[in-house]
C-alpha cells in the first residue's frame, strides 16, 4: 500500500502500540504497553473481538529494524498465534508498507487454507488502508503547559 508519507512517519504510526486499535481491524483495546516497545520482546497487552467476547491476549515484537520492518508474534487464545511482518520502504517522497501474516501455532496454523488466507490478505490491506488515512491526515500532536 502506497502512503503519502517518508518511512519514518509511517513506521512512528505502526510502531505506536497505542494506535493498534485504530487501525488493526479486530484489534479493540489496549490494556497496557511495555515501557520499551517496539524493543524485541516487549508486549502489548490487548483485545480482539467484540464485547462480551473480546479475547484478552499479547502481541510481542520479536524484530524491529526502525524505520524499515517490524515483526511481531500476535496471541489470541484459544484461537493461536500468527506471525506478522510490516515493511516500511521509501517511494518517491512517499513510502511502500506490505504486511504478511500467516498462522503461526495452535488451531489457526492447524486450520490454515485458502480461504482463511484470502479473509487475512483482505484484511490486512483494509488495515494498511486505515494506517494510510491515520499517517496522512493525522496532525502532529503538541503537548501544551498550562
Amino acid at each position: 500500500m502506497r502512503i503519502d508519507a517518508p518511512p519514518e512517519r509511517v513506521f512512528d504510526a505502526l510502531s505506536d502500540a497505542w494506535l493498534l486499535p485504530v487501525w488493526v481491524v479486530g484489534a479493540t483495546h489496549i490494556r497496557d504497553v511495555d515501557d520499551n516497545w517496539p524493543e524485541p520482546g516487549s508486549v502489548v497487552h490487548h483485545q480482539v473481538g467484540a464485547w462480551p467476547l473480546a479475547i484478552s491476549d499479547v502481541t510481542a515484537v520479536v524484530e524491529c529494524e526502525a524505520p524499515k520492518r517490524l515483526v511481531l508474534q500476535g496471541r489470541a487464545w484459544p484461537f493461536g498465534e500468527v506471525y506478522i511482518e510490516l515493511v516500511v520502504e521509501p517511494d518517491g517522497t512517499g513510502s511502500v508498507v506490505r504486511m504478511g501474516e500467516a498462522p503461526s501455532y495452535g488451531a489457526a496454523r492447524v486450520l490454515d487454507n485458502p480461504a482463511q488466507r484470502w479473509l487475512l490478505a483482505a484484511r490486512n490491506r483494509e488495515s494498511l488502508a486505515r494506517l494510510r488515512s491515520i499517517v496522512e491526515n493525522r496532525r502532529e500532536v503538541s503537548v501544551r503547559k498550562y
